[in-house]
């Protein structure tokens, strides 16, 4: 029941984008707008608030350059193949294998499995698919769309993206302790609530612009299902890596719980918007689309059974 209290609000979402592009109540300008908003300003705000709160520790860093390394690979493997298994969807299909979406999928299913206190853990992955998604998917995009690859302007052009900058900041927020000085100036409540109210909305105009872009077609059936299957299997892998990395943490039901749901998830919900670029026509949005609601899907099965299963004494 908790998992459909949870996911319900994310279907409805999508709904909601599918039927104001079919009503015509918002027009491709306006769904591209609030893409816009989100990712060149709300998104770099949580980016900000996650790093400077997260904890890092040394399993902190392994699980994140495990965890890199492992996105890295999983987008060379995608280069490879593409083409045979998603056909004309082949420029999409590796960026749609990288990364997990925590915030708004894992972490809220996480927080209601095991409690606020083990939610480190899931930030934690996601901090790894912070890099991915605002490092090294940017670069490739600029690659792939600009006709300019000198590396000093393709640089430029990276660092001073707005997620690179947040990463940045809260980076060096989090080693300089701001959140104790907010403390002490008794500004943390007012940080907090600001924060708060300026990145809850970005799920909702995400989930939103999926489901304007949303329109499946027969012949996308295929594609998708061979492109899940091999998301399926690759993420499979990675928790492998964690059973033969990190055995004692493994060990323990509410870490294992974590992983399993992690990387069930649907891709991170800034890929959509980052390899916008890359969609040729509203197929390929309808496309990426179709594929989130997959794992959106998958998330809620895994969900279950770790329920009945997994966190079972």
């Amino acid at each position: 029941m908790k998992a459909i209290e949870i996911l319900f609000p994310v279907f409805f979402m999508m709904l909601l984008g599918w039927l104001s592009r079919k009503r015509g109540w918002i027009t491709t300008a306006q769904n591209e707008g609030a893409k816009s908003l989100v990712f060149n300003i709300l998104f770099p705000l949580l980016v900000f608030h996650v790093l400077m709160e997260a904890e890092l520790s040394a399993n902190f860093l392994y699980e994140i350059i495990f965890l890199d390394v492992a996105w890295v690979i999983i987008y060379l493997i995608g280069k490879r193949i593409a083409g045979p298994v998603s056909g004309r969807y082949a420029r999409l299909a590796p960026f749609l294998l990288m990364t997990c979406e925590g915030g708004s999928v894992a972490l809220p299913l996480y927080i209601a499995l095991v409690g606020a206190e083990h939610a480190v853990n899931i930030i934690t992955f996601d901090v790894a698919g912070i890099l991915i998604n605002f490092g090294l998917v940017p670069a490739l995009i600029t690659k792939q769309t600009s006709r300019e690859v000198a590396f000093f302007p393709l640089a430029k052009r990276i660092v001073t993206a707005p997620f690179i900058v947040a990463v940045i900041l809260g980076i060096v927020a989090n080693v300089l302790n701001v959140q104790h000085w907010l403390i002490l100036g008794h500004l943390n409540t007012i940080f907090s609530n600001t924060m708060s109210m300026a990145t809850t909305p970005i799920a909702s105009v995400i989930l939103f612009t999926l489901g304007y872009g949303f329109h499946l077609h027969l012949s996308q059936l295929k594609p998708l299902l061979a492109l899940s299957l091999v998301r399926i299997i690759l993420c499979g892998a990675i928790v492998g890596g964690f059973f033969l990395f990190f055995p004692e943490l493994m060990a323990v039901k509410v870490f294992l719980a974590g992983v399993l749901l992690y990387f069930a998830c649907p891709t991170g919900f800034p890929v959509p918007l980052q390899i916008g670029a890359l969609c040729k026509d509203e197929d390929d949005e309808s496309f990426i689309s179709a594929f989130i609601s997959i794992f959106i899907v998958l998330a809620m099965v895994v969900y279950t059974f770790i329920t009945l299963d997994v966190m079972r004494t």
